[in-house]
């Protein structure tokens, strides 16, 4: 529902995962019972976790990584994995240079072109391990990249800007026709980013084959601040997901809906799994991981743009091997390690024994939900009240 905020205009409430609380179910489920597997196309993944198409997060080795444990992993193409034969020495340059001159550092790194020999031979780096392969690009990349991908055998395709609609106008350059595009390909296509029912659903009529849903949510993301441009990830995901409904019940296609950026703990990607996604994009939670190539530093995708940078460098810290960041044992009292066993154990609560019954979890509006009762943990700045 709408309130004025003026006169003669008014604007909708959205709300935010500290917002909102699960409830629990009647009926309970052992938490080793229950199926978190899910779809895209003919792809099916064990886990509903992928990390984020960040130069921070993602390599071949921690693509490798990721798929082994059922998850997926997505690798940026417009950064430095594609740019430097030997990347790690651009990703030193970014991790160790000065905080005041790291956005000059990171525009310099990305102004190196792109080696498109490279985009294939990262892809068979990762697909001779066994792990799925997938690879990001923006929109103004998507028709050479999607064909070399695609040759060089990678399994998913991503196509990822700020926001992206299906219908996108310019004078100074031909954009991408979508519904052409998705056509061209064999392999299954997500895009992103949107956060609203309309863009959802053009953009599923037009083919997509996956949606990603959020707009500066993200850790090491500054679009909300430098834009001023952003929908909560609570109602932004419960909307995405109506459409995702709508277009099933209407075409009989099912397009999953993924939930990107602003989850920082467990309880958030469950938040984000109830509100209606099929799986949840992490960035700065796999930033924490051994097998990161950030080693502790995560800085967001829009960063290097060459005049109006939507990003900063953070530093999260490496707190663990990335097994114990998705499957445990957490040593964390934060709710940052063993996402799974948080879903697993969430879902026997609510009394769901698979992602579509989780997605009709009973949700209530709690805003005190973070506070109640934990006055210890806010003075000692432990468990909830940990900064992440």
């Amino acid at each position: 529902m709408a309130e004025w905020i003026g006169i003669g205009r008014r604007a909708r409430r959205a709300y935010g995962f500290d917002e909102i609380a699960l409830v629990p179910g009647i009926v309970t489920v052992n938490p080793e019972e229950v199926d978190t597997t899910w779809k895209i196309k003919d792809l099916t993944f064990r886990i509903p976790l992928i990390a984020s198409a960040m130069d921070g997060v993602v390599d071949t080795t921690f693509a490798a990584a990721m798929g082994k444990m059922g998850g997926l992993a997505v690798l940026n193409l417009d950064g430095v994995q594609a740019r430097f034969d030997n990347p790690r020495e651009a990703l030193d340059q970014i991790i160790e240079g000065e905080v005041e001159k790291t956005t000059d550092i990171v525009q310099q790194l990305y102004k190196q072109p792109i080696k498109e020999a490279l985009i294939a031979t990262r892809i068979k780096e990762i697909k001779a391990t066994g792990a799925s392969c997938a690879v990001s690009c923006i929109p103004q990349n998507a028709e050479k990249f999607g064909a070399i991908a695609q040759e060089a055998g990678a399994d998913v395709f991503v196509i990822q800007s700020t926001v992206t609609t299906a219908r996108h106008f310019s004078t100074q350059y031909e954009s991408l026709n979508f519904e052409k595009f998705f056509k061209s390909m064999k392999i299954p296509v997500i895009v992103g980013n949107c956060v609203t029912y309309e863009q959802a659903m053009e953009l599923m009529e037009a083919g997509a084959d996956g949606l990603l849903v959020g707009v500066g949510p993200g850790a090491a993301c500054t679009t909300r601040g430098v834009l001023g441009v952003g929908v909560p990830q609570v109602t932004a995901t419960v909307d995405c997901a109506a459409a995702r409904d709508f277009y099933f019940k209407k075409e009989g296609r099912y397009v999953p809906i993924i939930t990107d950026g602003g989850m920082r703990n467990g309880g958030d990607i469950c938040k984000a799994l109830a509100c209606g996604s099929d799986a949840v994009m992490v960035g700065s939670a796999f930033a924490k991981a051994d097998e990161a190539p950030g080693k502790g530093y995560h800085w967001g995708m829009a960063y290097p743009h060459s005049s109006l940078p939507r990003g900063t460098r953070i530093f999260v810290g490496t707190t663990g091997s990335l097994e114990q960041i998705v499957f445990g044992p957490a040593l964390k009292d934060d709710g940052s390690q063993n996402l799974m066993g948080a879903i697993t154990t969430c879902m026997g609560t609510i009394g769901a024994k698979n992602i579509k019954e989780f997605q009709m979890a009973d949700i209530i509006i709690a805003p005190s939900i973070q506070t109640e009762g934990k006055i210890f943990q806010q003075v000692q700045r432990v468990g909830m009240a940990r900064k992440s």
